[in-house]
């Protein structure tokens, strides 16, 4: 009968451990591509989203929190910030997590109940 030794089953654990480490990180990159614009109207506000001219890399405060995606609601600009974790807050909803720009658009239409978006001015 064959006996597993202690460091045997130190690298099993080790290298088991470093694959699932591995498989989060490639889980937790953020899910923009090239293809996932989106210009819709939805509850009779027109929402637009895509990669930004800038890179994310323009000035302001916040700048290169979007990952170079910018969220317009009637042609207003959103501030929305990718988390490390992939999900996105803009500006409206700060607390609340969405898994997609376009999921942070939509609940912002509906946080604003018909209200105009105000442009953010940073200093």
């Amino acid at each position: 009968m064959s006996t597993i030794t202690r460091r045997q089953a130190l690298g099993a654990a080790a290298g088991a451990t470093a694959a699932l480490a591995t498989a989060g990180a490639a889980r937790a990159l953020p899910a923009h591509t090239g293809d996932d614009s989106f210009d819709e109207v939805y509850r009779g506000r027109r929402i637009q989203g895509g990669p930004s001219h800038d890179g994310g890399h323009g000035g302001g405060h916040h700048a290169g929190h979007g990952g170079g995606y910018a969220v317009h609601i009637d042609g207003e600009e959103l501030h929305v910030m990718q988390n490390a974790d992939g999900t996105w807050i803009s500006v409206v909803n700060h607390y609340e997590p969405f898994a997609t720009p376009r999921a942070v658009a939509r609940a912002a239409v509906v946080e604003l109940q018909g209200a105009a978006l105000v442009p953010l001015t940073l200093s």
